[in-house]
């Protein structure tokens, strides 16, 4: 599909992806963004794209952004924090957001969708993880909800002859992010740069993406992919442990901290301790990352380094 002159809606377009993939796409189309703003920021949004404050879990925030001049839905919108301290409702307010989103397009008889879901639809599965491999097994709600909003995506395209874009993330990576491993380094290491507490034993590895090459990735393959179902891993070849991430974010604010570790082979409940997506599916369409994810998880932590700094009113 040719991302060009469009009309396109971008749910979630205020958070760390979504405001990336305004950025891209205000360039050559008309572009709409709808956030409830529980986590993105409005500041951050692109001044060139319509924005709309609407709760996707209301039908009727979401038939005042779903409408029938649009071409393309880009449906961002979650509730994506680990640490979210309700599992069942977060399980079901981002089936809401995507079953709304679904619903209201087919009422319109708007039938594109391109949507984020995540790595750990797979669980703890072999290295590198195709598009393919099965049964996926997800081992967190979290990624148990975005196996079932594929599902649900996949519902559409057989009984309402949709096409669909599913982009299984790697860890993305890049400025405004918090929450994540590069952002908590940094601040605990602002706090106190003798000593930095790592949660389970730093030997977790995962793929990270800079949300440049993850956003470049999104618009190559709807622009390129044209089965009626694509379902595509973005990520890197390359992985990086949480050990390496604090010896990156301390050689970035020029300290050396003592590691201290919580125990364990992961950090949390529903943590994949290691994690390498295969690109071979994404490779083929004619795309590569620039950065590999050591290079990824660099840029970040400069990236992240300079913003926070100047949150709190410290020299960069």
């Amino acid at each position: 599909m040719d991302l060009t002159d469009r009309r396109i809606l971008v749910t979630g377009g205020a958070g760390l992806v979504g405001t990336a993939l305004v950025d891209r796409l205000v360039e050559d189309n008309a572009v709409v963004v709808a956030d409830d703003l529980s986590k993105g920021e409005r500041s951050r949004v692109n001044d060139a794209a319509e924005f709309v404050e609407a709760d996707l879990t209301d039908p009727d925030d979401v038939a005042g952004v779903v409408t029938e001049d649009l071409d393309l839905v880009f449906h961002l919108a979650a509730i994506s924090d680990a640490g979210y301290p309700d599992d069942r409702e977060l399980f079901e307010l981002n089936n809401a957001m995507t079953y709304n989103v679904l619903e209201r397009m087919a009422e319109v008889g708007l039938d594109r969708i391109a949507f984020t879901s995540s790595s750990v639809v797979y669980g703890e599965a072999p290295r590198p993880t195709p598009e393919d491999y099965a049964p996926l097994e997800p081992i967190s709600v979290y990624g148990a909800e975005k196996l079932a909003d594929e599902s649900l995506l996949s519902t559409y395209v057989h009984s309402q002859d949709f096409r669909t874009w599913t982009f299984r993330f790697a860890n993305v990576v890049g400025p405004h992010q918090r929450g994540n491993v590069v952002p908590d380094f940094i601040e605990k290491l602002l706090d106190d740069p003798e000593t930095l507490t790592i949660l389970g034993d730093g030997r977790q590895e995962k793929s990270y993406l800079h949300v440049t090459d993850c956003v470049d990735a999104m618009c190559h393959v709807v622009e390129h992919a044209d089965a009626d179902r694509n379902t595509y891993n973005l990520g890197t070849r390359t992985t990086t442990s949480v050990d390496r991430i604090a010896e990156v974010v301390a050689d970035e604010l020029g300290v050396d901290p003592d590691h201290e570790y919580t125990g364990g082979d992961r950090g949390w409940v529903g943590d994949v301790p290691k994690m390498r997506l295969s690109i071979e599916k994404l490779s083929a369409l004619g795309w590569e990352p620039s950065l590999s994810s050591e290079q990824a998880v660099r840029r970040a932590a400069r990236e992240l380094a300079e913003e926070i700094k100047a949150e709190r009113g410290l020299e960069a």
